[in-house]
């Protein structure tokens, strides 16, 4: 039996979504659906054209890819917040956000305040949420900024001054996170620190 040939391609089939983009603004489109977003905002402009450079040989320089940028936006397809660009009816990423330290200024201190790589000597008290001690050391020296120490720390620590006192709250993801410190620290923890401020170098 022959087979007949006037059969539609399976190709007709494909989605629309699926096609290759072909214009600069269809790859503009689809270089930000394919991008983690680093904010509401949507993709940055330079993501975006890094993506097209890699993925589709578009050279950064050209001045046709900014046209298509503002054509974009002008046709309303594209919405451009600052240098960030996301497609007009796709949902607005949902980016979390960063934890922060909660810092409760105790006793303020004098002299200069503490910079990221001035190196510190600090004395300090950790406890759990239940109030369980899990460490405490009368003199600890680090450099600040420089990931020596939790990020809760290089955070919190900032902008102390030599005498002051403060009690840090810190979130689990700027302290020992998922894997926690075993024994005294269990996973998923927040921490409080007291923290006295010794010395500045």
């Amino acid at each position: 039996q022959n087979i007949p040939t006037h059969l539609p391609s399976l190709h007709t089939h494909t989605p629309i979504t699926m096609a290759p983009p072909k214009t600069l603004l269809d790859k503009i489109v689809y270089a930000i659906r394919q991008q983690p977003a680093a904010s509401a905002n949507g993709v940055s402009r330079a993501a975006i054209v890094k993506y097209l450079s890699a993925e589709f040989n578009v050279d950064k320089t050209k001045a046709a890819s900014k046209k298509a940028f503002k054509d974009g936006v002008s046709k309303g397809i594209l919405i451009q917040t600052g240098q960030s660009f996301r497609v007009k009816g796709d949902k607005v990423p949902e980016v979390a956000e960063e934890p922060k330290v909660t810092i409760e200024e105790l006793k303020e201190g004098k002299g200069p305040a503490a910079e990221s790589g001035d190196t510190v000597t600090v004395k300090y008290e950790g406890k759990l949420t239940d109030g369980t001690i899990f460490d405490s050391a009368k003199s600890f020296e680090f450099t600040l900024g420089a990931g020596e120490v939790i990020k809760g720390w290089d955070q919190g620590i900032a902008g102390m001054k030599v005498g002051g006192k403060r009690k840090l709250f810190v979130p689990s993801k700027l302290g020992y996170g998922k894997r926690g410190a075993a024994p005294e620290i269990p996973p998923n923890a927040d921490l409080q620190f007291e923290v006295k401020l010794k010395s500045i170098e």
